[in-house]
């Protein structure tokens, strides 16, 4: 059984056991509250004994009484994690089960914090909930005012006495963001305050200040030259590691956040998830004198095993796909159906062995370390002492050398034979192209709509000549399968397939050469 899914937003605040809830039909855009009502809510969260979850604000409890009564496991989007407004946060919800394991409906989601510990008990919690709900003008549920007394029990041993407390929470239904500054205003003159916590299970563990270093080490990490962290994110004075660092950490957020949907074999996921790796792998390249040879070599090594192991199902997938297409486009005729039973047996055999291998490498200890070090290399970039260079120019040389790499792989395919020569020479250039693609994106940070530009004319002849690679790898397939199973039935089906991949290697050929005719000056000498 799936998990269900919504979307949580949210504003917690800070309130005194004394105060009162204001009336809250005189916020602007509320025309009447309804009747409150009071639940007893009873909740177990679990974590690990490092409390991983609880410091990437990551909750999940299984929780009786009340109306959503089950488990529920709470995500935080990346970006907004040290932010200041509304949390807004995707909720999975699963039936209660067993208390003791946490449903398979949710470990998907998980494993890519968990890393192969097994999350148990570590705080429970008994909430008396008073809810007051808000409606509009038209009868619209708007929002829910929470008014919760709670008390708080760590399991762990030695955690110490309850801790008691009571917050307001106020919670969107069909209302829109803009309501909360109408109804904090009224809240904060009953005498509410911004929660100093993100969630109750933060509050009860004191992880609070954990995970916010945590998320803003994410979002602004130090170069390792001594400066604070908004200084070194300062646009264009950035030191070199910042502009590393920032960009490679965006990327550890999506393969993060795409773990799960690999897992569940989500359409996509798996692309989203090489692409980030091979982003990381390129910067590290492209930067690589600015941080100590070793860490930064195995990483690389451990992102192409990875990179490699995504590559095996995603390629078998593309060409599946369009060998699909391209059948189904053909006029009727005999033979069709033999033709396309033996390419989704070939091809579809490739992308399901590939999976599995993916699935086994995605429960591996070996993954699970590279998870941590991509975070040791987000939150203590290994630096060398004699490397803090200045942002602006490091990337400019770093897309240069890029950009003259990729030129030297022009040459090579105009001195290259027609043939597999030729095309392993393109098949570089789509390489070199993806690199200074990437290198460019980073560069972003300090030189703005000029890297953009770079970038954007790379991704042109990246994209081009992987539509040539994927008829090339096509091609191939085609002629293995012609050449074992080609009877008179299939024989014609194959050679229609095979012109028509020569075909589009050809229209790739000629869009690449106006691409990179178009892109001469833009990607010459000196290119930033």
């Amino acid at each position: 059984m799936e998990a269900s899914r919504g979307l949580e937003i949210e504003k917690k605040y800070d309130v005194d056991a004394g105060a009162e809830v204001p009336p809250l039909d005189q916020a602007a855009g509320v025309a009447r509250t309804g009747k409150p009502h009071t639940d007893v809510l009873e909740a177990v969260y679990f974590d690990t004994p490092k409390h991983a979850l609880a410091a990437r604000r990551i909750t999940l409890r299984r929780r009786a009484g009340g109306k959503d009564a089950g488990w529920h496991l709470k995500l935080p989007p990346a970006a907004a994690l040290a932010g200041e407004g509304p949390q807004q946060r995707t909720e999975l919800h699963a039936p209660l089960g067993r208390p003791d394991v946490v449903p398979d409906a949710l470990l998907p989601h998980l494993q890519a914090y968990l890393r192969g510990a097994v999350p148990a008990p570590v705080v429970r919690l008994e909430t008396r909930r008073t809810t007051h709900p808000l409606y509009g003008e038209d009868g619209v549920h708007l929002a829910d005012l929470a008014d919760d007394q709670v008390t708080a029990v760590r399991l762990e041993d030695g955690a110490g006495d309850a801790l008691q407390w009571r917050e307001w929470e106020l919670e969107l239904v069909h209302g829109k963001p803009d309501l909360f500054v109408p109804v904090e205003e009224l809240l904060a003159a009953a005498g509410a305050r911004p929660a100093g916590h993100a969630s109750k299970l933060a509050r009860a563990l004191g992880t609070d200040k954990k995970a916010g270093k945590r998320a803003a080490a994410a979002e602004a990490p130090d170069s390792g030259g001594g400066e604070s962290t908004p200084a070194l994110l300062a646009g264009k004075r950035a030191p070199a590691a910042a502009v590393v660092t920032v960009y490679v950490a965006a990327q550890i957020d999506q393969i993060l956040a795409g773990d799960a949907a690999v897992r569940l074999e989500e359409p996509e996921a798996v692309h989203n998830m090489r692409s980030a790796t091979r982003r990381i792998r390129s910067v590290l390249a492209a930067y690589g004198r600015l941080y100590r040879a070793s860490p930064v070599r195995k990483l690389r090594s451990e992102l192409k095993w990875l990179g490699q192991l995504l590559g095996r199902s995603r390629d078998a997938e593309i060409l599946r796909s369009q060998l699909r297409d391209q059948l189904g486009e053909l006029p009727p005729a005999d033979g069709i159906a033999a033709a396309a039973s033996t390419v989704e047996e070939r091809a579809g055999g490739d992308f399901d062995a590939g999976y599995r291998l993916l699935h086994e490498a995605l429960e591996s200890a070996r993954y699970f370390r590279l998870l941590d070090k991509l975070e040791d290399f987000r939150d203590n970039p290994p630096v060398r002492a004699d490397a803090v260079k200045p942002g602006r120019r490091a990337a400019s040389k770093a897309v240069d050398k890029a950009a003259k790499r990729l030129r030297r792989s022009h040459k090579a395919v105009k001195d290259a034979r027609r043939g597999r020569d030729q095309e392993r020479a393109l098949h570089r250039v789509r390489k070199d192209a993806k690199r200074l693609r990437h290198v460019a994106e980073s560069a972003a940070l300090v030189h703005g709509k000029s890297a953009g530009k770079v970038a954007k004319a790379a991704r042109r002849q990246q994209k081009i000549l992987g539509r040539f690679q994927d008829a090339v790898v096509a091609r191939d397939l085609l002629a293995a399968l012609s050449a074992e199973y080609g009877e008179a039935a299939t024989a014609g089906i194959y050679a229609q397939l095979l012109n028509l991949q020569e075909e589009k290697m050809q229209a790739a050929r000629t869009d690449y050469r106006k691409a990179r005719k178009k892109s001469r000056e833009l990607l010459g000498h000196g290119v930033l």
